[in-house]
């Protein structure tokens, strides 16, 4: 039944887009550490990287953003992007908090923040990429 379901929603096609969709998500969160002066070097990235790439490599596979047809145009990609960052972002938004014991008042702030700057760069570079190719 696994291999079933991942055959569905994983494809070997679609594996630059994973390549590219994790450089997005890491230029997104990078960005954001330089902005507050908290980007320290590649360990410091990686760590607070760790819970949105958990939530991507979730919902990425359930929603099926690397299945064959992903791979095919923009407009099936973009789609598909889209609608497995808004919960991997919440999800990495919780994870966050959880591994550093801060749920703030700010973390409404921030998931808007990550859902707007995450869906802006992967469904970006999603869509230049299936367009010049």
């Amino acid at each position: 039944m696994s291999e079933w379901f991942l055959s569905k929603r994983v494809d070997r096609s679609a594996a630059p887009l994973a390549v590219g969709d994790v450089i997005a998500i890491l230029a997104v969160i990078a960005i954001g550490m330089t902005s507050h002066q908290s980007l320290t070097g590649p360990v410091a990235l990686l760590e607070t990287a760790a819970p949105f790439l958990i939530g991507w490599a979730l919902m990425s596979v359930l929603v099926g953003a690397y299945s064959a047809g992903a791979a095919e145009s923009a407009k099936a990609s973009v789609p598909l992007a889209l609608r497995s960052w808004i919960p991997a972002a919440g999800i990495g938004v919780v994870l966050r908090g959880a591994f550093q014991s801060t749920f703030s008042t700010d973390l409404g702030i921030f998931l808007l923040v990550m859902l707007a700057t995450g869906s802006l760069a992967i469904g970006g570079w999603r869509f230049v990429a299936l367009k010049l190719r």
